[in-house]
């Protein structure tokens, strides 16, 4: 059965803060400067990646959002990105460390896309897929190695499979209002969309707002981490998510 588009995240739209901090202070902002208990308002879930797991693991990390009462999406920059005999040991960690969601860019092929979210769905790990990115340089048409039609695969097998929660590229509105008619017409509606690349990369909350359908969920990070007041950093960019 397909996963539920309100599935991790309950509500419709919000904030997912992007923790990838670093320093030996690291901990103290996770702490202190946003995760105090309650949150902010609007804060839907915080992704945490190689920059916090690989300094002080996976499993504690994740404790530590769960403990603020906190959903944790592991993006493992990237994961799926590997032979499809890894996938079994990914999902595996992803159970072990009790994470949310795991976000996958197949970039690898279908067979290792496949493979990976199988064996995430066996053990119970919500699947986020990603295909196309934010920055300059990334698919043929931009000079990039990745075929042009390449996203658009990969975000179909993953509806296919069941998947209902795709990364498409924020700071890209019209790659998001061309991923979202596609996906909703192929998943015959209720997909979730997830957004990076605002702030700091240029993107505009607001007018992916008005093309990223009714559940979409803005990924933000150094606009929060680097901002002086991340918790009103987070109910700023709520209030643009419309």
């Amino acid at each position: 059965m397909p996963t539920p588009p309100d599935w991790p995240i309950p509500r419709q739209r919000s904030i997912i803060w992007a923790a990838d901090l670093k320093g030996p202070n690291a901990f103290e902002l996770l702490f202190s400067n946003l995760l105090t208990i309650g949150g902010p308002r609007g804060l839907g879930a915080v992704k945490v990646g190689m920059t916090l797991t690989e300094r002080f693991g996976l499993s504690p990390v994740v404790k530590v959002v769960h403990d603020f009462g906190f959903l944790a999406i592991w993006d493992h920059q990237k994961a799926g990105t590997d032979i499809p005999d890894m996938g079994e040991k990914f999902a595996e960690l992803a159970a072990e460390a009790e994470v949310d969601a795991v976000i996958i860019f197949p970039l690898t092929g279908p067979v290792t896309q496949r493979v990976w979210t199988e064996a995430c769905m066996k053990v119970g790990v919500p699947v986020i897929i990603g295909g196309d990115m934010t920055h300059v340089g990334y698919l043929a048409r931009d000079g990039g190695y990745i075929a042009d039609g390449a996203p658009e695969r990969m975000y179909g097998l993953g509806v296919d499979m069941g998947v209902r929660h795709f990364v498409v590229p924020g700071n890209k509105p019209e790659e998001v209002t061309y991923y979202r008619e596609q996906l909703e017409s192929w998943a015959h509606g209720g997909v979730t969309l997830y957004a990076p690349g605002f702030v700091a990369q240029g993107g505009e909350i607001t007018e992916a707002g008005k093309v990223a359908g009714t559940r979409w969920h803005a990924i933000a990070g150094r606009g929060i981490t680097n901002a002086e007041d991340p918790r009103a950093a987070v109910e700023e960019l709520t209030s643009q998510l419309g």
